[in-house]
């Protein structure tokens, strides 16, 4: 195998290959050993005809394909083990210069990782947002714990109301015509809660105990039953019982029942302690992403579009695992909300564009900083998901495959780029 590195150009670079008429015809018969098994012909058993009674009925060139593909990986791989500037991030495009008995020659473009020129990414300031909790958000917080300690009275002389529990019967029609899944007996819903479709609810305010009424709605054109998305629908209902929601006084004896604490002092001391708590996280976690976006923004370089595209494929990955988890199909989506995967792609290309230089920017620290991932590191984190998992360290480390370890691996890699980062920068 010969092959010259002809040069680079637009975030590929060219190679040539050849094989001689030696190595091509090893190829070759590589590639009918494999496939001799496939042909039959007259006068001679099933995978026992000989090659050039195959080459002379279909073509000499019946096994060129499969024998360049079986020849491939193995001249393109050794090319890459000498030349370990080259970086590929996708396989090759291939174009075939000439081919026949007495060898082949073919040029690769292989798409490389891009050039990285790291800007300024060590003593850049970040003023973070303050923090407080006002007591509107005390009483919020509080009133989860009203709603737990609250009870429902029946009510007997009144029509319905918001935020009552009703329970009633429905049967649902489209065109007059019963639909599966639309009728229901003794059926309890807390009006105002939005659990029914847009309208429904609503309608039921001011009926009374053994009240009837037809509702008239029309199902959202996203609805997860494609049979029934968009479409007007008649509900008949029926109303048995109306319960009306009592709702405690907060106070030191509430406290005492519902929580841990004594006095109502000290729940508010404890839900501000909290609440403060996970704002600091989330203007902390701003702070890091706002320093990141300034440490890319100042990065040079040019992030290949078969990168974007790959992220795109995650993105449409990630959405029909969702969308599986709700029944629903990839394509259903795109016919509800009148829209194609084509523009669907193109809508995020900038996010996914923002993702992948990132990452690459987040890649090249790791080497400048010279950021590794120790065995004690691995270990930490493993142990850490074998308490979780109610597991000792080595039960998980055998269960676990390279990939599985590579995911934890590059988790625990991120978290150690972002505390250099942090530690290399300033969050005031």
């Amino acid at each position: 195998m010969k092959y010259e590195v002809k040069g680079k150009k637009d975030g590929r670079v060219e190679v040539a290959f050849s094989l001689d008429a030696k190595e091509w015809e090893t190829a070759i018969e590589n590639a009918y050993q494999k496939n001799k098994g496939k042909y039959k012909k007259e006068g001679f058993r099933q995978g026992r005809v000989p090659r050039k009674v195959l080459e002379n009925t279909y073509g000499e060139y019946i096994f060129y394909e499969d024998a360049f593909d079986m020849a491939f990986p193995k001249v393109y791989t050794d090319m890459l083990k000498k030349e370990t500037s080259i970086d590929p991030i996708d396989y090759p495009e291939i174009k075939w210069e000439s081919v026949s008995d007495k060898g082949i020659s073919f040029v690769t473009f292989i798409t490389v990782m891009p050039e990285i020129v790291l800007g300024k990414y060590k003593g850049i300031e970040i003023v973070k947002d303050k923090v407080e909790v006002k007591d509107s958000e005390i009483k919020h917080e509080l009133s989860h714990y009203q709603d737990k300690a609250s009870r429902y009275v029946d009510v007997e002389n009144r029509p319905i109301q918001k935020g009552d529990l009703v329970t009633f019967d429905f049967a649902g029609s489209v065109n007059g015509k019963l639909f599966e899944g639309g009728s229901s007996k003794n059926f309890e819903l807390e009006i105002g809660s939005g659990r029914f479709i847009p309208g429904f609810e609503d309608q039921m305010i001011g009926l009374s105990i053994n009240g009837e009424a037809d509702l008239n709605v029309k199902f959202p054109a996203d609805y997860h039953a494609m049979d029934l998305a968009g479409k007007d629908a008649v509900f008949h209902v029926v109303i048995h019982g109306i319960r009306e929601k009592k709702v405690p006084k907060i106070d030191d004896e509430l406290v005492k029942d519902v929580s841990e604490f004594n006095t109502l002092d000290e729940l508010k001391a404890d839900i501000k302690k909290k609440l403060l708590e996970e704002k600091e996280k989330d203007t902390e976690y701003k702070a890091e992403n706002e320093l990141i976006e300034k440490i890319v923004q100042d990065t040079k370089l040019e992030v290949p579009s078969v990168m974007v595209d790959r992220q795109l494929d995650t993105f449409i990955d990630d959405m029909r695992q969702k969308l599986a988890y709700q029944g629903l199909k990839l394509e259903d989506f795109f016919k509800y909300t009148n829209s194609t995967e084509e523009q669907y792609r193109k809508e995020r290309r900038d996010e996914a564009e923002k993702v992948v230089r990132t990452s690459l920017v987040m890649e090249a620290i790791v080497g400048a900083e010279k950021i590794s991932v120790t065995d004690e590191e691995m270990d930490a984190k493993l142990e850490e998901i074998a308490k979780s998992q109610g597991k000792k360290l080595k039960e998980v480390k055998s269960t676990m495959n390279e990939a599985q370890k590579n995911v934890i691996k590059n988790s625990v890699l991120s978290e150690k780029v972002i505390k250099v980062i942090k530690s290399l920068n300033k969050i005031k």
